[in-house]
């Protein structure tokens, strides 16, 4: 808001308010977009048998970075932005896959261990 605030004692209000709302306009169509073109590519690789999880990332990424045009100010702007550049995305969204999730290969001293117990409902 300080920037904002700031910009609109520079230009004025109504110019500041028509930047806001243009920038909007303008994520809204690139989000328009760039969504399309993720759906697509989630598509063809459910259509090839794989798992787009890739697209997946980027389909939340996308929300994101239209929730953050959406909502009023420069930062929150450059931010969306930001996620809207598919090189940028692309990468953030592997990397983002590469920490959270797991590969469901065991470690080599948990291969072959099974754990005795017994159970009982209650």
């Amino acid at each position: 808001m300080y920037i904002l605030i700031e910009v609109g004692g520079i230009i004025g209000a109504w110019p500041t308010i028509g930047l806001v709302v243009l920038t909007a306009v303008i994520g809204v169509g690139l989000i328009r977009a760039q969504g399309f073109a993720t759906l697509m590519r989630g598509m063809a690789r459910l259509n090839a048998g794989e798992v787009p999880a890739t697209e997946m990332v980027e389909g939340v990424m996308l929300a994101l970075a239209g929730a953050l045009m959406l909502t009023p100010g420069f930062v929150t702007d450059t931010a969306g932005f930001v996620l809207l550049t598919p090189s940028l995305r692309r990468r953030l969204a592997a990397e983002l896959l590469r920490r959270f999730v797991s590969t469901g290969q065991m470690d080599a001293g948990e291969a072959g261990r099974t754990i005795e117990g017994r159970f009982r409902r209650r």
